[in-house]
Formats: structure tokens, sequence, C-alpha cells
């Protein structure tokens, strides 16, 4: 049987999934519209829609080209063939719940028995079935549509959406390469501690569903790269100073970002045999149960930046998006949506990874909870 628990209330869990997946899909469409053709202004759009109706929404929902297939097509064949061609390191992914510990070797997938259905369809469609879904032996499913498409596509949009102003302008404002800088920065730190996602919720705890390959598909190249889109059209010249400063600050937030998941994967590694902001780490030995009845014991670090808060690293990750979002300035909303998404995103990814870790570790649990009391932001929350 699948996990079948959630974190919230069986009702605000059902509103949520049925409203995600039925509304995710033509927000996306609406912001496409709202940042290319209706000047960034929401108002705008509601007019549009208001005077026309679902007419209207008809009318600016794009139709599909042979062109842009192609595009995504030769885009998708072409991240698929790397993901199986080019060689890699062998990296061990975290046990899963029942017991299992996934291998990416190069080219190679896991395959576990960590899968099974809810028993409720629309669960079961949102969260998934499998945990390391694969076609074949080779070709692993969530590797393809998290990294390969979707992150790689937020850093192609980037430059895109750069060679777009320019081809409209004759040249690239300041606000547009720094938002271009620091995306592209962000996802070159992705991908250089790649090994350490394979240890993270996205891949180790949710399964491939609607919210999961759906979303790193769709939902990231579109929403993750909506500042840059809205800049395209609305350029906006910051200045030296002002574009040093910005530039600077969502720099040292990506770097702190990488450098507290670099932290805890040397803690991992070493099993805390390493120095932490220069000393011995201090950690708590827990152990657990799998759901096949293995004894398994983990450590977590409490000291450096997980001495800060539980999930320190989501506070520069936020800072780093309002960083590279800022240029856009304060004419419009939308532009900012990623960043209060983001947000959202996070703070309940941090209590459904706290619940999962109480339920894990119990009263280890309860014991890292008093040795760093806050959930994200030190001193507050």
């Amino acid at each position: 049987m699948g996990d079948s628990k959630t974190v919230h209330s069986p009702l605000v869990t059902y509103v949520s999934m049925l409203s995600l997946l039925t509304l995710c899909p033509p927000f996306v469409i609406l912001l496409w519209y709202t940042m290319v053709h209706a000047d960034g202004s929401v108002f705008q759009t509601w007019g549009t829609l208001r005077e026309h109706g679902i007419q209207g929404f008809n009318d600016i929902w794009p139709k599909p080209s042979v062109t842009a297939c192609k595009i995504i097509f030769c885009y998708g064949a072409f991240e698929a063939a790397l993901q199986l061609l080019l060689p890699g390191k062998r990296v061990e992914g975290p046990i899963s719940p029942k017991g299992n510990r996934p291998i990416y070797k190069g080219h190679v997938a896991p395959s576990s028995t960590d899968s099974g259905s809810s028993g409720n369809f629309i669960i079961d469609f949102y969260w998934g079935m499998e945990l390391y879904p694969r076609i074949g032996k080779n070709f692993d499913i969530k590797v393809f549509t998290n990294c390969r498409f979707g992150m790689m596509s937020w850093a192609v949009l980037a430059l895109t959406y750069c060679i777009k102003q320019y081809e409209l302008y004759g040249m690239v404002a300041d606000s547009m390469a720094i938002n271009a800088i620091l995306m592209i920065a962000y996802v070159a730190k992705f991908f250089w501690w790649e090994d350490g996602y394979w240890n993270t919720m996205d891949i180790a705890h949710d399964r491939a569903g609607f919210y999961i390959c759906w979303g790193c598909l769709a939902w990231v190249p579109s929403v993750y790269t909506s500042s840059g889109m809205y800049l395209v059209n609305h350029p906006v010249h910051l200045g030296t100073q002002h574009s040093v400063s910005i530039l600077a600050a969502g720099i040292l937030c990506i770097f702190i970002n990488y450098d507290c998941d670099r932290q805890r994967q040397e803690f991992r590694r070493t099993n805390g045999k390493c120095l932490v902001w220069g000393k011995a780490p201090s950690k708590i030995v827990a152990s657990y149960t799998t759901t096949s009845g293995e004894t398994k014991s983990s450590i977590l670090l409490t000291s450096g930046w997980w001495g800060l808060s539980r999930h320190f690293h989501y506070v520069p990750e936020i800072l780093a998006a309002f960083f590279w979002t800022v240029p856009v300035l304060f004419d419009h909303f939308l532009p900012y949506f990623y960043l209060i998404f983001l947000t959202i995103l996070l703070f309940d990814r941090a209590k459904r990874d706290d619940d999962r870790c109480r339920s894990k570790y119990g009263k280890y649990w309860k014991l890292y909870c008093t040795k760093v009391p806050y959930r994200i932001i030190p001193g507050i929350y």
C-alpha cells in the first residue's frame, strides 16, 4: 500500500488537491498572457475576461503549433539523451521508508519496492504511486522531469528572455542581466550539488505524480522564470550602484544556500567525522524503524547553519528569489507571484518535513527540536 498519510485535515487536503489540479494549468496561461500581452497588469487581464467571458479566455489560450511542438520535443529528447548517455559517478540516495537505498550511477536509475496505491484515485494521481519510477531499466522519470527538463529549462528560458529583449530593443538592460545571471547561478548551483538533491523531499519522499511531474515540466519553466518574462517587454535601467548591490546580495544568498546543503551533505558523507565552522559538529544519533520492520540509525546535525534553525537553507533561497525579482521594481504585483508562491511552498514543505521526521524519529526528533527550536527563521519562527 502507498503512504496515504496527509499533513492537513482530509477536507483541506482534498480541496487543495482538486484546486491545484483544476486551477494551475489555466493559471499558467493567464500568467503568460498577462506578462506578454497585458503589460503585466492583472486588472487589464481581468477586464478582458470580464468583457469577453469564456470566449475571451478561449481566445487568449495559445494554440499548439508545429514549430513549438518540434522545439519542445527536440529539447526533451536532447535532455533525455544526455541523461542516458553521459557518464557519472556512483551516488547513493537515502534509505527509503521501505528500507531500500537507491543507487545512482551514471545513467543507471534505482529500482525498489517503494510503490503502491493509497486506494484513492485523486490522491494517487496528485501525489503519485511510484517513488522511483523508470521506463525500462535505465530511464528515471523523476530525474528527467525534475532535473533534466525542469531545471535546465529554467536556465534556457532565462537566456531566451535576454535574447528576446535584445531582439526587441537592441540591448539587454542591466535589470534583465541581473535577473538572468542570478537565476542561471542558482541553476548552476543546483547541478553542482545535484548528488545532494537525491536526499531531498522531491526525490526521497514525494512520489511521481501531478505534483512533481507536471510541476517540473510546466510550472517551473513558466512560473519560476516569470520575472524574466515580464522584463522582456519592460526593461528597467537600474544604474551601476543598484545593479552591483543587487547582484552581490543575490550571489551571497545563493552561496549561503549552497553552503547549507554542502555542510549537511559532508556531515552525512563522513558520518559526522568532519568540521563544521572549524570545530567538531554537534549531533544526535537517532534510530528508527522502516515499514518492513528493520531498525536503522541516522545522525541529525545540530550545529553550523543547521543549528540556527531546522530549515535555515530556505531563508537564503527565498532571499535569492527576491533579489532576482526586485529588478522589475514595483509597478505591478504579478512579477512577485513566484516569490510569494516559493515562500508558501517552502514553509509548507518545512511543516511536512517536520511532521514526517516527528513520525519517523519519535523521541529523538523531540530532542532535536529542543536543541534547534526554530523551524525556519532563527529567533522568529
